[in-house]
């Protein structure tokens, strides 16, 4: 069976953003071709379904799987006429996937998705790959500008997902820019496994920086913000874009993951925690105000309570204006499954996390109570209940903090917009503001 012009696709995708840029492209691709789409729809009623996969940990897994069996029932049911996966469950497990689950048409890996175009009666148009179909507010997007890992954390899959660094050439990647701002995209949320890393493989040489400049050139792009650095040869020639160039928000998520030097060897980080310490020194002193995003693991085999500590000590030293915190997941065939033992209880894990995080949640509402009285740049994403919702240069989507702009201060706001805001007041993760009148 083909699916004939006019007829009706449900993607669904899981996961992170780098997922859903690949869903972006398909769907432009089913679109080119006549063929209508729903993104994660809330009533699926397609003939189609396209489960776009996410395969990083294992609460991510059990959702994938979770949500393959839901569909795989409505193909018994005769809801659906086709099923296909796609994406990185699909890209690690796909002979077990295909035995287990036989009700799914056909497993895609992360890469070869255009052969799923001509699956479904499409033809791959290859003068659109660079266009996508978003699935975000039209005034912002990812900018994916690579693939895979060369870095061998220990508990990461990543890498055997997705295989080594792979970037993409800067020329498609501002091609691809220019398109998304003619769409009417003002904000590029610039992402990579690695962004570090970028540009080595095509050009010997490391070009984020490069980049980053050139994507800020582009008229009608106002704000261009930094998701996913590695610490260990970190590029620190984009601190200087980021403090010269205002569309570079002030703002970086660098993943750390632990802080004691005990933990960075078992973890295999390639970093010391003397150098740690230097690098957020270094960052917070180039661009002054700068806001810095970082994760961190608890529980990983070999941690100690005074590993622990040292984290938390380190989380009061740095007072990260974003912070997130992940227990341990012992996955299949990294360097930590095979080498070490998951020793740690995932209760203890647990009260480890929350520990961060309420130490956390502290350091936010003092930051959020400084902020009280400025005046502050602010997009509007959404209209939602009593309040336009936006964010700060400060703020990525879906992930930090928002600014809530109450109706009864604030006159008719139009969504994608940038306004001056008078932050009123704040809580521990949340601003309160007026919009000036323009």
């Amino acid at each position: 069976m083909t699916v004939k012009k006019g007829k009706k696709v449900d993607v669904v995708t899981l996961g992170c953003s780098k997922n859903l840029v690949d869903t972006e492209f398909l769907i432009r691709q089913f679109e080119a071709n006549g063929i209508q789409v729903a993104h994660d729809a809330e009533q699926p009623d397609g003939e189609v379904a396209i489960i776009n996969t996410c395969g990083f940990i294992g609460d991510a897994k059990e959702e994938s799987i979770d949500t393959i069996l839901s569909f795989a029932e409505a193909k018994k049911r005769g809801d659906i006429k086709q099923l296909y996966v796609m994406g990185c469950l699909s890209e690690r497990y796909l002979e077990q996937l295909g035995q287990e689950i036989p009700e799914v048409d056909k497993f895609y890996g992360k890469f070869d998705w255009k052969n799923l175009i001509s699956e479904v009666g499409a033809t791959y148009r290859r003068d659109l790959m660079n266009e996508r179909s978003l699935t975000t507010p039209n005034h912002y997007a990812y900018l994916k500008i690579s693939e895979g890992c060369n870095r061998t954390c220990s508990y990461c899959a990543i890498p055997l997902i997705t295989g080594k660094h792979k970037s993409r050439s800067m020329d498609d990647l501002l091609d691809e820019a220019k398109h998304l701002r003619d769409g009417g995209v003002k904000e590029l949320q610039v992402i990579a496994q690695d962004l570090s890393f970028y540009g080595y493989d095509l050009y010997k040489d490391y070009k984020l920086p490069q980049l980053t400049e050139e994507l800020a050139k582009i008229d009608g792009i106002e704000w261009i913000r930094l998701h996913y650095a590695y610490p260990a040869g970190f590029p620190m020639d984009v601190l200087k874009v980021m403090q010269e160039n205002p569309k570079v928000c002030n703002y970086l998520d660098i993943a750390l993951q632990h802080v004691s030097d005990n933990m960075l060897e078992l973890m295999r980080r390639n970093v010391r925690k003397s150098q740690t310490y230097r690098l957020i020194e270094e960052m917070r002193q180039q661009v002054p105000g700068i806001h810095l995003r970082t994760t961190f693991i608890t529980g990983h085999p070999g941690e100690t309570e005074a590993d622990f500590q040292e984290m938390v000590q380190f989380v009061k030293d740095a007072r990260f204006e974003r912070l997130g915190v992940f227990p341990y997941s012992h996955e299949d065939d990294t360097y930590a499954f095979k080498k070490y033992q998951d020793d740690i209880p995932f209760e203890v894990k647990q009260e480890r996390a929350d520990h961060i995080m309420e130490i956390q949640n502290g350091i936010s509402k003092e930051i959020n109570q400084e902020k009280v009285g400025q005046n502050m740049k602010v997009i509007v994403d959404r209209e939602e209940g009593d309040y336009f919702i936006g964010r700060t240069e400060f703020d990525s989507p879906e992930v930090d903090q928002e600014v809530l702009l109450p109706k009864e201060t604030n006159d008719e706001l139009t969504i994608g917009e940038f306004y001056q805001v008078d932050i009123t007041d704040s809580e521990d993760y949340d601003l309160f503001g007026v919009a000036q009148k323009k």
